[in-house]
């Protein structure tokens, strides 16, 4: 199975590609997409064509993107959810179910802390896949969305509510 993990950002977002074969995790290719400085139409359409450049090239079959947490600056959570909104809808037309995570779950699942560094993530990212270099945050991010995806099925973290389980203080109790 090759899954596509997105972190949506409205000035980068980041992919990571990954397969799942039995319990094995392969990297296949990550990355960053970088919108310029601009109108927000612009920059959501450089998201949506160059994600959908990255599923074209690597034909994953399921994609996990992270949700959008709360900011203080309520602007800015809105603009990140268009964000997020372009990534989800490059994702759907090209027929990938979609499953959503918090960066709790995330990071829970990926370092075993709901309130990880983004250094910790980066770290275990790269002892994961057994990457020579460390990856971007924004492509470490992603790569960990995909990660926590292949580790809890089509269900995901978000199956586990359904079991009894939930988020409590970043653990899964």
């Amino acid at each position: 199975m090759r899954i596509l993990g997105i972190d949506p950002g409205l000035r980068v977002t980041g992919f990571g590609v990954l397969d799942k074969e039995g319990q094995q995790l392969h990297y296949v290719a990550s990355g960053c997409i970088k919108t310029p400085a601009g109108e927000l139409p612009e920059r959501l359409k450089v998201i949506l064509d160059s994600l959908r450049e990255v599923i074209e090239l690597h034909q994953p079959q399921q994609a996990a993107v992270e949700k959008v947490f709360v900011n203080v600056n309520p602007q800015s959570t809105l603009l990140l959810g268009q964000a997020r909104g372009a990534a989800i809808c490059a994702a759907v037309l090209a027929g990938l179910p979609v499953a959503e995570y918090t960066a709790l779950q995330v990071k829970q699942a990926v370092v075993g802390n709901g309130h990880a560094s983004k250094e910790q993530v980066q770290d275990m990212v790269q002892r994961l896949l057994k990457l020579s270099g460390t990856p971007s945050p924004d492509a470490a991010d992603a790569l960990a969305c995909a990660i926590s995806h292949a580790h809890g099925g089509m269900g995901g973290m978000g199956a586990l509510a359904s079991k009894g389980f939930r988020v409590r203080g970043g653990r899964l109790v």
